[in-house]
C-alpha cells in the first residue's frame, strides 16, 4: 500500500485509520517527488514498491502488511526534517526509507537518533553516511567517493588527461569531489578545471567558459537532475565537446530524457549491476515483477528502490510480529550476508556500509544505458 501527499494532514488520517485492527506496518519516506530530482525519486519509489507490493500480495510481513506512505520535500533539506519529524512524532512510524539527497539525510539525523529511528536505503553514497557509523542509517547502495574515483581512473585509462570537475556547493558535492581527486591522484593527474556552483541558483554560464578555454576532454559533473541538464546545455552553449560524466544519482530515465539531444555519449556511473543482466537473480526478479505490472523494463534508479526494499524487508521479518523500532534497529543490524540475488549485504554494530558495488555506462543512440 501506498499513499504519496505533501503534508500532514492526509498522511494522519491514513496512519489513524492503521490502527492495531488492520495489522499494518508503517513505513516513512520525504523526497524529491517535484524539484530537480523528481524523475529520479519516482522511479526508486517505483522500484521500490515492485517488492513491497509483491510481498504485500503474499500477506505481507508475519501477517502485517507494509504502508509506505511518503511526503514531498521538494528537495529542500529543511522540509525534509520538517516532513521526517511528522512521519515520526505525529504518523509513528516504524522506520524510514528511501530518502532523497545528502544535505537532505543529514538534515534528518538528529531525529532519527532522538526517536531510535531506523533509516534503510538512503538514496545517496555519501561517505558522512557512512563514516564515522551511523547509528540508524543503514546504506545499501556504494558511496559517491567509490563511483567519483572508479570514474576518474577510467578515463585515464583511456589516455584522457584534461578532466574539469564541477560540483554543487553543498555536502554531496564536496564528498563527489573527495572521491574525484583520490581517483586523479592515483593516476598522477590534477583537474584543469575545478569549480563549484550554487545549488539553489546555479549559473553555469561562466563556468563551461572556462572550462571551454581550458580545451577539456571530460568533465565530472557532481549535481543533480536538472542542474546536470542545464551545465550539459552550457557547456554545448560555449562549444566544449567535453566527455560529460555523472554520478549514479542520475541513473533514471527521466534524467535520460531530461538530456534531449545531449543525452548520447554521457557516462553515468552505476551501483548496480546491468539491469537487462538477468544473470542476476534480483534484475530477474525485478524485472518479472515488473512485466507483472505492465512495465516493459526497468531503470537503474528503480534497481536501487527494489535492493532497499529487499532489506527493509529483511529487517522487518527479523524483527518478528511486533516490529518495534528497537526491534527493527536490531533486526536490521543482526543481518549477515544477505543475498538480495547475486550481491550480498551485512551490517553490524561497527558496519553500515551495504554494498561496494561499482560501474560505468554510457547512454546509447536509443536512449538507454549500455555497459
Amino acid at each position: 500500500m501506498y499513499k504519496w501527499t505533501q503534508w500532514g494532514a492526509a498522511v494522519a488520517l491514513a496512519a489513524a485509520l492503521c490502527g492495531a485492527g488492520h495489522a499494518q506496518i508503517l513505513i516513512g519516506q520525504t523526497a524529491g517527488f517535484s524539484g530537480q530530482v523528481a524523475a529520479g525519486v519516482k522511479e526508486t519509489t517505483d522500484g521500490a514498491l515492485l517488492y513491497i507490493d509483491a510481498v504485500n500480495a503474499k500477506g505481507g510481513v508475519n501477517g502485517q502488511k507494509i504502508e509506505l506512505t511518503s511526503l514531498d520535500d521538494k528537495f529542500d533539506p529543511k522540509l525534509a526534517a520538517e516532513n521526517a519529524r511528522k512521519l515520526i512524532e505525529e504518523n509513528n512510524v516504524s522506520a524510514l526509507f528511501l530518502t532523497r539527497g545528502t544535505p537532505h539525510t543529514e538534515a534528518i539525523v538528529p531525529l532519527l537518533e532522538k526517536h531510535g529511528v531506523a533509516l534503510v536505503g538512503p538514496s545517496t553514497g555519501a561517505m558522512v553516511l557512512h563514516q564515522p557509523v551511523r547509528k540508524y542509517i543503514f546504506n545499501v547502495r556504494a558511496t559517491y567517493q567509490r563511483e567519483a574515483e572508479k570514474a576518474m581512473t577510467h578515463l585515464a585509462s583511456m589516455g584522457i588527461t584534461r578532466i574539469a570537475v564541477v560540483y554543487a556547493d553543498d555536502s554531496f558535492g564536496a564528498d563527489g569531489v573527495a572521491g574525484a581527486q583520490k581517483g586523479l591522484a592515483a593516476a598522477k593527474l590534477t583537474p584543469v578545471v575545478l569549480e563549484k556552483f550554487d545549488r539553489a541558483k546555479p549559473d553555469f554560464a561562466p563556468v563551461a567558459a572556462k572550462v571551454a578555454k581550458a580545451d577539456t576532454q571530460a568533465v565530472l559533473m557532481i549535481a543533480s537532475g536538472s542542474a546536470v541538464v542545464d551545465g550539459s546545455n552550457a557547456l554545448r552553449a560555449a562549444g566544449s565537446a567535453a566527455q560529460i560524466v555523472t554520478l549514479s544519482n542520475n541513473a533514471s530515465g527521466g534524467f535520460i530524457k531530461s538530456l534531449g539531444n545531449n543525452a548520447r555519449g554521457v557516462i553515468v556511473t552505476q551501483v548496480y549491476p546491468n539491469e537487462r543482466a538477468v544473470t542476476y537473480a534480483m534484475v530477474k526478479e525485478a524485472q518479472e515483477l515488473a512485466r507483472a505490472k505492465g512495465l516493459q523494463e526497468i531503470s537503474p534508479a528503480m534497481l536501487e528502490g527494489f535492493a532497499a526494499a529487499k532489506v527493509l524487508v529483511e529487517g522487518l521479518k527479523r524483527a518478528g510480529p511486533k516490529p518495534s523500532r528497537d526491534k527493527i534497529h536490531a533486526a536490521l543490524e543482526g543481518i549477515k550476508k544477505f543475498d538480495l540475488g547475486g550481491l550480498e549485504v551485512s551490517y553490524g554494530p561497527d558496519d553500515h556500509t551495504g554494498l561496494d558495488f561499482a560501474d560505468l555506462s554510457i547512454i546509447g543512440t536509443d536512449g538507454r544505458f549500455r555497459r
